[in-house]
């Protein structure tokens, strides 16, 4: 097992949560641990950069449908940066494409990023 690490940074746009290693059930409750403490303002993004990721299973998922949730409650959106393949065909299947926009790097989501604030 591989362990996960995260790190989070803050942007001008948001906050940016950058996962590395396995996202499974075991590692979900940690990231899930740190989405009440984001510093996420209404109009802002919160990318979940996904470069690092080596596998997501079920409970991965859950997690990122709960930052989605998370972003959402507190008036920002949400974006997912450099989907590893595996992650992406699971989003197709069970239809997540439609609530999750992406991009190729953190720093392009960022430069696509608009307030949606006013």
């Amino acid at each position: 097992m591989i362990q996960l690490s995260i790190h989070v940074r803050n942007t001008p746009a948001g906050p940016v949560i950058e996962l590395g290693g396995e996202l499974d059930h075991h590692s979900a409750p940690e990231v899930r641990g740190r989405l009440p403490g984001l510093d996420l303002r209404p109009g802002q993004q919160l990318v979940i950069d996904l470069a690092g990721l080596t596998f997501c299973d079920s409970s991965g998922i859950t997690v990122l449908i709960a930052a989605r949730n998370r972003a959402s409650a507190a008036g920002a959106s949400i974006a997912l940066a450099a989907v590893p393949d595996q992650v992406s065909r699971i989003f197709r299947i069970v239809g997540l494409t439609q609530i999750f926009p992406t991009h190729p790097s953190a720093d392009a989501a960022e430069a696509a990023w608009t307030s949606t604030d006013g």
